[in-house]
């Protein structure tokens, strides 16, 4: 087992001084560092590829960051210093990490519009070799930016994308405002005088966008999603918004998270409740589907617990969720349109992560991480899960510092290269910073 200690640290670009001074510079005071920061197998090589002053992460775990080729690596910017909610005025910085040239950074624009956990969503445009694409503000509105990495031009499209789909001619949007206020860390700052009072709009929800005509229309609105049937009990005169959209493979139907609560501050609920904190069940969650024109929207769970998940082929989908005949959350394969489902690495895989399946393995790899919280050393597991024989493969247990909790913690985030060879995530192990790694594991996937 290798390991990296708090002693080592200054080989790693960063020593316990430099991170009690960037602690002090933050306001955070000092941060207590345990004495492994870091730990993984002896066949593991864990490569860092951004370095300091400043910070460098990527985002949310089902995007591309990699391009088709595997050269270039996608990557934000931003101050060593920066450990607040950001606002109209602070920008990342968005650059190429070069691959097969010493890591270089290349900058390729800016943006004002993004959050701590899926960054300004910047990605790959699936199908292109050079295409790429994220969210920023124009003449305080919000809008994303077509970037042709190769002839440099840039495209604004009037409306901000969330996800894309996978032959890259379309993408869909929400209310990225609204998230915020609802799901801070999400969404996008606001110049605070905004106001999303109206419980679920009409006018406002789900978007289509062509990514050639800039085009859009909308396809499902917060009132169609808040007035369908739940038996277990309405929610349709709950506050609502919508989060995480992942479109499946073939480009035909859409996954979405429906979340609401019944009072619209938190001021009203800790008053309703005593002065008690919100927490994250204190929402209820509905996972739903639907065709990207709208038509045949389906819930897919209601038992109100339903977090992280990933497309498995065009009619099932994996994620940590709990059955709505269950009292436990698990991995769970769902079938879309179907109330079928079955437990997926039950005694393995047993605590909430950013699970997605390894590319061109026939979904039998699960890629997989854990959160800092669960582990009383506050260490995040990255690991690889063999869904036909039940072989877990840990990749490694990385400390976070203290600092990193709620909207600005750093989820590991995994998420592989194009051709399913290389694991790339987003960590503070190494220091008061957040920086980008990469694992090779070709070998590991080819042994099985």
């Amino acid at each position: 087992m290798a390991i990296i200690s708090d002693s080592q640290m200054d080989k790693k670009n960063i020593s316990r001084r430099d991170v009690l001074k960037l602690a002090g510079t933050a306001g955070l005071g000092v941060l207590l560092m345990p004495s492994l920061v870091a730990c993984f197998p002896e066949n593991i090589k864990v490569k860092q590829l951004t370095d300091g002053p400043n910070q460098h992460w990527f985002g949310y775990y089902d995007k591309f960051q990699i391009d088709a080729t595997g050269k270039y690596a996608l990557a934000n910017e931003v101050q060593p210093n920066m450990f607040r909610s950001p606002t109209l005025e602070d920008s990342l910085s968005l650059g190429l990490i070069d691959l097969e040239n010493n890591n270089k950074w290349k900058t390729i624009g800016t943006s004002n519009a993004w959050g701590w956990q899926q960054a300004c969503m910047l990605q790959w445009v699936p199908g292109t070799k050079n295409k790429v694409v994220w969210n920023t503000r124009e003449n305080g509105e919000l809008v994303s930016i077509l970037y042709d990495i190769e002839t440099e031009e840039k495209k604004i499209l009037p409306k901000p994308i969330y996800t894309l789909g996978q032959k890259g001619k379309f993408g869909l949007g929400i209310d990225f405002e609204r998230l915020q206020y609802y799901r801070p860390g999400y969404g996008y700052a606001t110049d605070g005088k905004k106001e999303f009072k109206t419980k679920a709009p009409k006018d406002s929800g789900i978007y289509k966008i062509d990514l050639e005509t800039g085009e859009s229309e909308l396809i499902l609105s917060y009132a169609e999603v808040a007035k369908f049937d739940r038996p277990s009990g309405s929610v349709a005169d709950n506050f609502h918004w919508i989060n995480h959209l992942l479109i499946s493979p073939s480009g035909t139907r859409l996954i979405f998270l429906n979340r609401s609560r019944p009072y619209y501050t938190i001021e009203e609920y800790q008053k309703a409740n005593k002065g008690k904190l919100i927490g994250d069940s204190k929402y209820v969650t509905r996972a739903m589907t639907v065709n990207l024109d709208g038509s045949d929207l389906y819930a897919l769970n209601d038992s109100g617990k339903f977090s992280h998940f990933i497309w498995n082929g065009d009619d099932k989908i994996c994620a940590w969720a709990q059955p709505e005949d269950r009292e436990d959350m698990f991995f769970c394969l769902f079938n879309d349109k179907s109330k079928n489902y079955k437990i997926v690495g039950e005694h393995t895989m047993t605590q909430n992560g950013h699970n997605t399946y390894v590319p061109n393995t026939n979904y039998e790899w699960i890629l997989n991480d854990t959160y800092p919280y669960q582990s009383k050393e506050r260490k995040q597991e990255l690991y690889l899960f063999h869904v036909p024989t039940g072989k877990k493969v840990t990749l490694g247990s990385f400390y976070e510092p203290e600092a990193f909790k709620g909207e600005f913690r750093c989820d590991l985030h995994p998420r592989c290269n194009q051709q399913g060879t290389k694991v790339y995530f987003d960590s503070t192990h190494n220091g008061n910073k957040r920086q980008i790694y990469e694992i090779d594991i070709e070998s590991i996937i080819s042994e099985i």
